[in-house]
């Protein structure tokens, strides 16, 4: 982190700065939210959580090093040649904070949302831009109101572009984000049924996520899925102009030629209004095309050529857990154990479907936050792999899956296994990890299905 200084953080915050003889001048290079990672000339935020209360570590993080802090309450006994900056809410304050060091990178800002892929729609566009520009992108979770200020911290004078993620689950949340960076192009991957429990409708779904438009550069540009039946709606709503991408029609940024490679990947042709390229996509299903074909929107807005974009897309990696193939032995397992909801189960279905070996078993655990939808929805992915060619196997994980099993043991599957949770799924694995096998692995992240992986994985070695 570039410094800041104190007086920036005033002018930043509003606050009120508590402290004897201060230096307006005294700067911190660091933003730390945990006291024991504090180092020297560290800012410390004390944020109030569900576990715990940071102002309880204050005094910690500035004999720890820090130089000051953020607090909502007045120090009892202030630690001479330490700063207090009070203000009305830390989490707000470590927003504002953000947005005034981001401003101190003229760089353009790329922010993705979306109901599914977002996480791996990032990743594509960072490969992609990543071949002609230094890119700082969004790692791991750090997508909300306080991972994505803690990612901006992390921009330096090196940095060209900037990727970054968008998390929601309820109404105002993109909207606030979106005050933070004011991007330069945005990004909506689909609208899906995640979060649907507190946003009541895939209209209201809608809503949160076009949010990201609210705060936009004055020449901004909107790069949506042209196959999304809501996101159609769009065009001609929002201030910013917005270019379609798709299989369906003939939108600007379009696939065809779509030729599945079993665990290799896939291969397509691209077509842009600028260029037409064969390309191999590294990772696997048919839905790859919309983050491949958002890069190249965003990557010919940036001045890319077709022959840059190909090498950026044939570089892709995916983020841990993101359906990642590992092969053990004779085992092939599709770890995509980070999270789910209906879409992107329903995709990590198909691609298991799409898959070579002697057998195709899908291990499926729990989706979170569908409310009252939660068990028609969860019938509806057991209907799916029920619909499916060459599905040999599902074991249904948890209370909600119970529906996944239902309706798959009503289809032609020929092995629909239920087990309520983690350990007794584990006594059915021996059984379902044969050579040959391939195995996918899909739940909420509530359900650590990590876990359940690394099972796989031992039974694969042995």
């Amino acid at each position: 982190m570039e410094p800041m200084r104190v007086r920036e953080l005033l002018a930043a915050t509003g606050g009120t700065l508590i402290g004897d003889q201060v230096d307006l001048d005294t700067a911190v290079t660091a933003v730390e939210t945990d006291s024991r990672k504090v180092g020297d000339d560290a800012l410390f935020v004390a944020l109030r959580g569900e576990q715990t209360d940071g102002h309880r570590y204050i005094p910690n993080a500035l004999n720890g090093g820090a130089a000051g802090c953020l607090t909502e309450e007045e120090p009892a006994s202030p630690i001479p040649g330490k700063f207090y900056i009070k203000v009305p809410s830390t989490l707000e304050a470590i927003g504002q904070v953000a947005r005034a060091y981001k401003e101190k990178f003229p760089i353009p800002v790329i922010g993705i949302t979306g109901s599914v892929g977002k996480t791996t729609t990032k990743d594509m566009i960072a490969s992609v831009l990543g071949v002609k520009y230094r890119v700082l992108k969004t790692e791991g979770n750090y997508n909300n109101e306080l991972g994505l200020p803690l990612t901006l911290f992390r921009l330096s004078p090196q940095d060209e572009i900037c990727v970054l993620e968008m998390g929601m689950s309820a109404l105002g949340e993109i909207d606030y984000l979106t005050q933070i960076v004011a991007p330069d192009v945005a990004v909506i991957t689909n609208i899906g049924d995640a979060h649907i429990e507190n946003l009541g409708s895939r209209e209201n779904i809608l809503k949160a996520k076009t949010e990201i438009f609210h705060y936009m550069t004055a020449d901004g540009l909107g790069v949506l899925s042209g196959d999304d039946a809501l996101l159609r709606t769009v065009e001609g709503t929002v201030t910013p102009p917005v270019v379609y991408c798709g299989a369906q029609g003939n939108p600007p940024y379009g696939a065809s030629n779509m030729v599945q490679l079993g665990a290799r990947g896939m291969q397509c042709t691209v077509q842009t209004p600028k260029t037409r390229f064969d390309v191999t996509i590294p990772a696997l299903g048919s839905h790859m095309i919309y983050p491949v074909l958002m890069a190249c929107a965003i990557g010919e807005r940036f001045g890319l050529t077709g022959e840059e974009m190909k090498a950026g897309i044939e570089a892709f990696i995916p983020t841990k857990m993101r359906m990642n193939v590992v092969r053990r032995g004779e085992v092939t397992i599709l770890d995509d154990a980070y999270n789910a909801n209906p879409q992107s189960m329903r995709a990590g279905l198909e691609v298991l479907s799409q898959s070579g070996g002697e057998s195709r078993v899908a291990i499926l655990g729990d989706m979170f936050e569908l409310g009252v939808l939660g068990p028609e929805l969860h019938r509806s992915v057991g209907e799916f792999a029920g619909s499916l060619e060459n599905i040999d196997a599902v074991l249904a994980v948890g209370e909600l899956a119970w529906n996944i099993y239902d309706a798959a043991r009503q289809s032609k599957i020929p092995n629909v296994i239920y087990v309520r949770d983690k350990a007794e799924a584990k006594s059915f694995l021996p059984g379902l990890v044969k050579p040959g096998a391939v195995v996918l692995l899909k739940a909420s992240r509530g359900m650590a299905f990590e876990e359940l992986v690394d099972r796989v994985k031992e039974l694969a070695d042995q």
